[in-house]
């Protein structure tokens, strides 16, 4: 609501500029013929000299004017992205969800007879070996299914007060055994006090996204450094990797649902990320790092908490 506001107020000081230089540019010439006196004689010279000079504050007036209507153009064609965008994933959400509860239904009863199989198969290693695969299969699928109905459950956030360190320690203690097996140091810059109002449950989504999504950009190994700053504006949370970082089309299309670059990706883990950020007020960045990797940053703004609050 704020921003349309905002948008509004500032095209109505532009439309007012607008006028206004119209209205002194008319002056001018208005009070160039006026200096002539009826009856006296005209100096060529000062006609010219008049002429040129509203000539000039016509010219800057019709640059001012074409440069109001390139902004207005491109903020008309950014609003318009913007709407196609929400329409195109309100149509995907809704297929998304349909098909997701579908999927989890089936998958209740084949999770259930697979349990019972292994118990029969309990002397068969072999046999063993394969439902275990199988059963990898099943919660990769699982997992993706949870991916579809976090992206399309548009539920306004639960706010709680609590202490950001010790969700990220959580999200990181549980993905413990894949950063040992890629060998990825994880370095955690958190001030311990550090407090944040949002949804957990949300925010812990987001940032299990976000550090899944660094750890397949370092498969031969690497660091993966979580860091928080927190200030009047609000609460920033960065997660960055040391992996090859992100290419143009990248960084430009990171956000999209069903965009992936990765061979068996879904594309929606980042669109996750950024439904939270967008839910709570705030925003999510994607750029590369100096020293090379990337590095994802969420913003809570602190409007948003106090509100919630």
């Amino acid at each position: 609501m704020t921003v349309e506001k905002d948008n509004t107020m500032e095209s109505t000081s532009g439309t007012a500029q607008m006028s206004l230089l119209e209205g002194r540019s008319l002056e001018a010439i208005e009070s160039s013929v006026a200096a002539f006196k009826v009856g006296e004689p005209i100096d060529l010279e000062d006609v010219l000299a008049a002429w040129h000079t509203a000539t000039l504050r016509l010219e800057r007036t019709h640059e001012t004017l074409c440069g109001e209507v390139a902004r207005l153009t491109k903020e008309l064609e950014t609003k318009n992205r913007e709407l196609a965008r929400k329409n195109r994933l309100a149509d995907l959400g809704q297929m998304a969800s349909h098909v997701a509860h579908e999927v989890r239904n089936n998958l209740v009863p084949v999770s259930l007879y697979m349990s019972l199989l292994r118990r029969r198969l309990s002397d068969d290693s072999g046999s063993l070996n394969i439902l275990a695969k199988i059963e990898a299969g099943f919660t990769a699928l699982e997992a993706t299914v949870s991916d579809l109905l976090s992206f399309t459950a548009h539920r306004q956030p639960q706010w709680q007060t609590f202490l950001i360190g010790d969700l990220v320690n959580e999200v990181c203690e549980s993905l413990e055994p894949q950063l040992e097996a890629q060998m990825i140091d994880v370095d955690i810059d958190v001030p311990p006090n550090t407090l944040l109002t949002a949804d957990r449950e949300m925010m812990r989504r987001a940032i299990l996204n976000l550090v899944l999504n660094a750890i397949d950009m370092m498969r031969e190994g690497g660091s993966l450094i979580i860091t928080s700053y927190d200030s009047p504006r609000g609460v920033e949370l960065e997660v960055a990797d040391s992996g090859p970082g992100l290419s143009e089309e990248v960084k430009r299309r990171a956000f999209e649902p069903f965009y992936s670059t990765k061979q068996n990706g879904t594309g929606l883990g980042l669109a996750i990320v950024y439904h939270v950020a967008e839910a709570h007020g705030g925003t999510v960045t994607a750029m590369n790092c100096p020293e090379g990797g990337a590095a994802f940053t969420i913003k809570i703004p602190r409007r948003a908490m106090r509100a919630a609050a």
